[in-house]
């Protein structure tokens, strides 16, 4: 039960323990040592008095000293280790090697199960915890919209690495094998791989020369080189006439299995792709009833391709600006069921609709005083804390107490990156409802009570990954300060190696300076620590036979 126990407090507590039972170790070997001799204990404890008081001023000057540099030494490296992998090397270590000492551990906290009531296993765990990049349903483009905040701001809105992930799903979902023997596509591939926009627009140029029907040149050059969303939707219109033309090819002349397939898939997710862009481009000039019709259509597809696309967030989208709220609930309704992985977008668009239930009674913080909560307000501020718990960076952003960046082409759930793809488009939603931000604002910090330790047990959800951190750094734009959940703490260890080395440091200077008066000192604390030693011993020497204590003094 003990460890069982132990296994529930912070690592830090665990190894304070750890080293009080080292020094006892120390100790008691230290009287073993003088035990292995005929002389009774106090006169081993005479001996060893004797020994301290024959030791210089200089000796306590270069032990101190020597302790202070040791300690400062492993600070230095333990700060080090801390600023570049955001944990302690010492806790690190622990874990990882003298933590299956202990025996098994369930490190989330669940035994048969989620407070949700599923069944777990450590499998399904660790996959839940893995730090997958997923595509934002609702990224940009990059020459209508991102090239022209750069050129405002000039701040680079993407990463290189963001940049490369998109240009990676590119040539996963518009190449396939049998481009190896057709120059326009092979074209197409090295120009998905450019660093350089220039070098991608002119390679999309020289793939329409060799073939006018070349549907992912027409895509690259509406992302990419269209200064406008109308440039962009006639290019992508003129993609789309290409595509089906293509399609309709490869479904009459291509024989099944094998390459036909592969070409077949291929010309099917150009096209999927180029309908949604083409949805997206209607959403941003007003069309909405439009741009819902074709998501609407998109929802319905089957192919491999959705489960990046995530089509249906599009639709929730479009359904808030058209404030159809009954249609949103019947979206929500029809992705809760598990079928989509989960997201910000649904987690805080169900909370929304039960906020804007009862928002209007919430106008003022002391609304939630007055009175006792009914049903409908409790289940508001429930699906509120349900939502932060997915992803807690999202409040800020929605009550401004945070600045926005661009969002970037691809997200990570549960992560900062998710928070900015979600707020960049939903705050207006929020703020068009009366009084919900100001629920939100008096409610959200409550959540946190019932995850005290949500690196290790979750209320709703799978524990919060800690591994969040470092791919949002990579997929934000640097000049963007990455919110980390939960604020990370100096560790214990950071904290006690800087008491050690300024108490040693402080002890070396006042020996150097007071070399009589310190001696003096470190006798009497030597004093008063071996009393207890001392008390202990005599009493085993009363209670257990002299031959015994020689025995065991000689083992």
């Amino acid at each position: 039960m003990i460890l069982i126990h132990l296994r529930k407090f912070k690592n830090w507590v665990v190894w304070s323990w750890t080293y009080l039972w080292a020094f006892w170790f120390l100790l008691v070997v230290f009287v073993l040592y003088y035990l292995r001799g005929p002389l009774k204990i106090s006169e081993n404890i005479g001996m060893a008095t004797m020994f301290l008081s024959t030791l210089t001023p200089k000796f306590y000057v270069a032990l101190t000293g020597t302790s202070s540099l040791i300690s400062g030494l492993i600070l230095i490296f333990e700060w080090w280790y801390y600023r570049k992998y955001g944990t302690s090397f010492i806790e690190q270590v622990s874990l990882n090697h003298l933590g299956p000492l202990l025996g098994p551990q369930d490190y989330n906290g669940n035994t048969n199960g989620e407070a949700n009531g599923n069944a777990t296993s450590p499998s399904q765990t660790q996959s839940t915890q893995e730090c997958k990049v997923w595509r934002n349903p609702m990224n940009l483009f990059r020459g209508a919209e991102y090239l022209r905040y750069f050129n405002q701001m000039k701040k680079e809105p993407l990463t290189f690495y963001d940049m490369n992930l998109s240009a990676q799903d590119h040539q996963t979902f518009f190449t396939c094998d049998s481009d190896a023997n057709r120059s326009e596509y092979s074209i197409m591939q090295t120009a998905w791989r450019e660093r350089n926009p220039q070098e991608r627009v002119n390679g999309a140029k020289a793939a329409l020369e060799k073939n006018p029907d070349c549907a992912t040149a027409y895509i690259l050059l509406a992302e990419e080189d269209a200064c406008t969303i109308v440039e962009s939707e006639k290019l992508l219109k003129q993609a789309m006439k290409a595509a089906e033309s293509n399609l309709r090819k490869s479904q009459l002349s291509q024989p099944h299995g094998g390459n036909g397939d592969n070409v077949l898939r291929r010309d099917i997710n150009v096209l999927i792709y180029i309908k949604r862009r083409l949805a997206m481009c209607a959403r941003k000039l007003g069309r909405l009833k439009e741009a819902v019709k074709m998501f609407r259509d998109l929802t319905k597809e089957v192919q491999p391709i959705m489960s990046v696309l995530h089509v249906h967030e599009n639709l929730i989208e479009a359904l808030l600006e058209m404030q159809a709220y009954a249609d949103v609930q019947a979206v929500l309704a029809k992705y809760d069921d598990g079928s989509v992985p989960r997201s910000a977008a649904l987690c805080y668009t169900s909370a929304l609709l039960k906020v804007r239930q009862v928002s209007e009674k919430f106008m003022t913080e002391s609304g939630l005083i007055k009175r006792s909560l009914s049903a409908s307000e409790m289940n508001a501020i429930e699906a509120i804390h349900r939502a932060v718990e997915y992803n807690p960076h999202v409040p800020k952003y929605l009550l401004e107490l945070k600045p926005m960046v661009f969002p970037p082409e691809h997200l990570l759930k549960r992560g900062d990156s998710e928070a900015v793809c979600y707020v960049f488009f939903h705050l207006q939603h929020w703020k068009r409802v009366d009084g919900a931000l100001q629920l939100l604002a008096c409610t959200w910090e409550g959540t946190f009570a019932s995850i005290p330790r949500p690196l290790e047990k979750g209320n709703l959800f799978f524990p919060y990954p800690p591994c969040t951190e470092c791919p949002d750094r990579e997929i934000l734009p640097a000049h963007h300060e990455v919110s980390v959940f939960p604020e990370r703490e100096t560790p214990f260890f950071i904290m006690f190696t800087a008491g050690l080395c300024t108490f040693t440091a402080l002890i070396a200077f006042l020996t150097h300076q007071y070399p009589d008066q310190m001696a003096i000192v470190a006798k009497t604390v030597v004093g008063w620590m071996s009393l207890p030693v001392i008390y202990i011993m005599d009493k085993l020497e009363n209670l257990l036979p002299a031959s015994f204590l020689q025995i065991l003094s000689r083992v």
